[in-house]
């Protein structure tokens, strides 16, 4: 059994990998974007559910670990030339405006400098529960948020970043997803990961078992700051460029969406979840135009995208509490036992004895 997962998964490897290069070379650049975007929004995903899903926390701070991580990002990516271009108000403070990292430096102490400002503000916040913890690290973010926008001569303030180096492609974005999934299904088996679970459960009991709640959940902080870094660093990388108001509790809420979505407690519920939302964000974006229906004209609303996915969180709160996968994971043995793989299995049997019969 085990060895026919191990090659299922293998082959499922491959066709990954080779898809990547089909589409790095074959596909429109608008389909890469959004493929790109897709797993970026999987990364983030996946950290959030870290802290919301697998601990219990209910955070609402990741658009801010997200900017310090996309800023970090760039600004150490970023020519001195182009540094110099567009910090023309005020000159970026130094030794920042020589730096020139490699990408995946400069994308590690994204995410580092991210973890820090996310154990910084672990002690404090994490001393909160349920609604004041989602309020005081909404609040961070907003913190964060102000504070980008007023250090001109770090962030080059609501003027933003431009001319960011386009270094993110389809083997970064998900590459790091799949490094991401793999060191979160190794973390959450761990003991770790099921002390983290014990707290999401009951912190009394949890403690009670002798589990350091401080410690443990300081650690799921982190380490989702860090990946929320990560995947702010690639984002911003992959835009070409940043400024404040993209980093706003707009950006938290979809985060929150596909967690929620795809299941508070599901690592692949969120991978799943981040496809689909983005997918069914750019489909959904002719909401923003108007409609000619031939007979009469629809004049569209910019923000009705907005609308229909607040709905539909809303839907999935209220009826489907459980999201798409639950707290359940993605694996060989369920899908093979589904009823929809046996009903495929029974139509390729039954086209196999009718093209036996007919010969």
């Amino acid at each position: 059994m085990k060895t026919r997962n191990r090659v299922l998964t293998t082959v499922s490897v491959l066709l990954l990998l080779g898809f990547i290069a089909f589409a790095e070379h074959f596909l429109d650049l608008y389909i890469v974007r959004i493929l790109n975007v897709c797993a970026i929004y999987a990364i983030l995903g996946m950290s959030m559910n870290l802290i919301n899903g697998f601990t219990g926390l209910f955070s609402l701070g990741h658009a801010g670990f997200m900017a310090v991580g996309a800023y970090t990002t760039a600004l150490l990516t970023m020519p001195p030339a182009v540094k110099n271009q567009i910090f023309y108000l005020a000159p970026l403070i130094k030794p920042l405006d020589q730096i020139n990292l490699a990408f995946p430096l400069a994308l590690l102490a994204g995410g580092l400098l991210a973890a820090v400002v996310g154990g910084l503000i672990a002690a404090p916040v994490l001393r909160l529960k349920g609604d004041y913890l989602a309020i005081a690290t909404l609040g961070f973010a907003e913190i964060i948020r102000v504070v980008f926008t007023n250090t001109q001569r770090i962030t080059n303030g609501a003027l933003g970043l431009k001319g960011i180096p386009a270094l993110t492609n389809l083997w970064w974005s998900f590459g790091t997803a799949a490094f991401t999934l793999v060191f979160l299904v190794s973390l959450i088996n761990s003991s770790y990961g099921r002390a983290l679970k014990a707290i999401r459960e009951d912190e009394i009991a949890a403690e009670s078992m002798g589990i350091n709640l401080a410690r443990h959940k300081t650690l799921s902080f982190v380490i989702g700051a860090f990946f929320a870094g990560i995947g702010g660093g690639l984002l911003g990388n992959l835009l070409g460029t940043i400024d404040p108001k993209m980093f706003s509790s707009m950006f938290t809420f979809n985060i929150l969406l596909i967690v929620v979505l795809g299941g508070m407690g599901s690592l692949t519920g969120s991978i799943i979840s981040a496809f689909i939302v983005t997918i069914a964000n750019e489909v959904l974006r002719f909401l923003d135009e108007s409609i000619n229906l031939g007979f009469v004209v629809i004049q569209g609303k910019v923000g009705m995208r907005s609308v229909v996915f607040s709905a539909l969180l809303m839907f999935v709160v209220l009826f489907y509490r459980h999201g798409l996968m639950g707290t359940n994971e993605f694996s060989w043995d369920r899908l093979l036992a589904s009823k929809a793989y046996r009903r495929l299995r029974g139509l390729f049997k039954k086209e196999r004895t009718e093209g036996v019969v007919d010969r």
